[in-house]
């Protein structure tokens, strides 16, 4: 009844029952079952969010990428940090970064597994697809045991 979307006689808005968008087609249940879904996609980065403390109580600080359709922030929380790079373009990007600090050598991809290593110059260079990000653990998961007490 309702889809599973609610136990009411009567609902405010009918669900959605038929064609493309229809309960029987796209649903809370199936998505569970799926990996590679929306559903689970959120609840991964919803999950990240929530075990980087930088992004919630950090200080940030924009980078220059010297590219109009990237966005990229580095957050600082008690001797660590993290760098969140978003494409908000429709095309592939490759941007150049120049960190500060030794840490910045080394930046470690939190949600997939493409990592950056400085060049001898410092510099990262990033390519990210449209409409893509990048999260990325200043100086790898090592830095953690840095962190200053409270």
């Amino acid at each position: 009844k309702n889809g599973g979307f609610s136990h009411a006689e009567k609902l405010v808005a009918p669900v959605i029952s038929d064609g493309p968008y229809g309960y029987s087609q796209i649903n809370a249940a199936d998505q569970r079952r799926d990996p590679e879904s929306l559903l689970n996609w959120t609840e991964r980065v919803i999950r990240m969010r929530k075990e980087l403390p930088e992004l919630g109580w950090g200080d940030f600080q924009v980078i220059d990428c010297k590219n109009e359709g990237v966005l990229a922030l580095r957050y600082e929380w008690r001797n660590n940090a993290v760098l969140v790079v978003h494409n908000v373009r429709d095309e592939a990007v490759q941007i150049e970064l120049r960190l500060a600090g030794e840490k910045a050598r080394e930046l470690v991809n939190l949600l997939a597994g493409e990592h950056s290593t400085a060049d001898a110059r410092g510099r990262h260079r990033i390519v990210i697809e449209p409409y893509g990000y990048r999260w990325y653990r200043v100086g790898g998961h090592d830095s953690l045991l840095d962190r200053t007490p409270y």
